[in-house]
């Protein structure tokens, strides 16, 4: 069957235009309800966290049914439902259930649509990119077009114009066709086998503090600009350029995964994490770093995502591609997320921007160590060959 290229890329381009409204501006809308530093950071925490139960508990479904698809959907659909609630909610405790029942099903959808992509790919992974980048595309797109929103309608209209992106999503899975798993393998290996591998543990624990490091990018990159009298469009623009470079980096992609190995482009991108985070820490007055900090991003997450998609698919294989993409998206995203929330919320106020940025460089560097001494010394397989 046809790669369905663009219901694919379809999915990706709304799922990240949502995270275009939520990431630049939903600690904007929180702080605008009235809700203090921690309480924002806590509220953060609680959307990601749900990420390390979520992505496991339907992984293990989609790798025993062969339903990726149907539960993609399903979820899909309760995030909207539930994500309603916000249009009427207004104190901590609402926001807080909500945010924790939305965010489960939220969380389960992409690492499933990771599975799904690379099935529908088969031998040619390399290809992930090429889908991948209309993500960045739909993130651009929202990120202007909500600043814009925003500044000239206010703030309250954030949840419903996020509510109409997730209703999109559902209704793009409806047309995406199912790919299974091959299910005659011989292969016997068990999940736990897998995870017992060195270069697994070490490749899951640097994904882990690369993801605390962003937690205060995610959550307060908004907030601190603002502190800097950015105006809204502005912030926007940043964001937007960012994921601008990003898409560069995937439309170049295969040719970088042709010439080097996973483990350099991993080790790169950690290394320009650690200058990024420290040019956001200390020169936030300075706009002309702020916008080669925004440039890096294309390396920080972009670069460092697609080696993590590829080392997931080499690590644990198609029998258990579902769980794999799960235990990197929960302690990555989920854990790894929650983490860096919580330590920017609590210390935002305490020791101020530049010490929590500095602790995401620390976190940044010791990634870097462990990425150096244990991933990829053994397997340097490019993704262009792997079946």
């Amino acid at each position: 069957m046809a790669v369905p290229y663009w219901r694919l890329s379809g999915f990706y381009f709304f799922y990240f235009a949502t995270l275009g409204g939520f990431m630049p501006y939903w600690s904007l809308y929180l702080k605008d309800s009235g809700f203090n530093a921690g309480q924002i950071g806590e509220l953060s925490a609680l959307l990601v966290g749900t990420k390390i139960i979520a992505p496991n508990l339907w992984g293990w479904v989609a790798d025993h049914t062969g339903k990726s698809l149907r539960i993609i959907r399903i979820a899909s659909f309760f995030a909207v439902l539930i994500f309603v609630g916000f249009l009427i909610a207004h104190n901590y405790v609402w926001f807080a259930w909500i945010t924790i029942g939305f965010s489960f099903f939220w969380n389960a959808a992409l690492p499933q649509f990771e599975a799904v992509t690379l099935f529908h790919l088969k031998s040619q992974p390399h290809r992930y990119s090429q889908i991948r980048l209309w993500g960045s595309v739909g993130f651009i797109a929202t990120v202007l077009g909500i600043g814009w929103l925003l500044d000239s309608q206010g703030m309250s209209v954030l949840p419903a114009a996020i509510a109409v992106l997730l209703a999109l999503i559902w209704l793009v899975t409806l047309t995406t066709p199912e790919s299974h798993a091959v299910t005659h393998e011989t292969d016997a290996v068990g999940i736990m086998q897998i995870l017992k591998k060195p270069e697994v543990l070490a490749f899951l624990t640097v994904y882990l503090l690369l993801q605390i490091a962003h937690g205060p990018y995610y959550v307060f990159y908004s907030v601190y600009l603002k502190q800097y009298h950015y105006s809204t469009t502005m912030t926007g623009g940043l964001w937007a350029l960012g994921v601008c470079a990003e898409i560069v980096l995937f439309v170049f992609m295969n040719r970088l995964l042709s010439r080097y190995s996973l483990r350099h482009i991993l080790l790169v991108s950690i290394v320009l994490a650690v200058g990024r985070w420290l040019m956001i820490a200390w020169y936030a007055d300075q706009l002309g770093l702020l916008i080669l900090a925004q440039v890096l991003h294309a390396a920080t997450f972009g670069a460092a995502h697609v080696a993590a998609i590829h080392l997931v698919h080499l690590y644990f294989g198609r029998r258990h591609q579902g769980k794999g993409q799960a235990l990197y998206s929960s302690l990555s995203f989920g854990l790894g997320g929650m983490l860096g929330s919580l330590y920017s919320g609590y210390y935002w106020e305490l020791m101020g921007p530049a010490f929590v940025y500095s602790i995401a460089a620390a976190a940044c560097g010791l990634a870097f160590v462990i990425a150096y001494l244990l991933i990829g010394l053994e397997n340097t397989q490019h993704p262009t060959s792997l079946g």
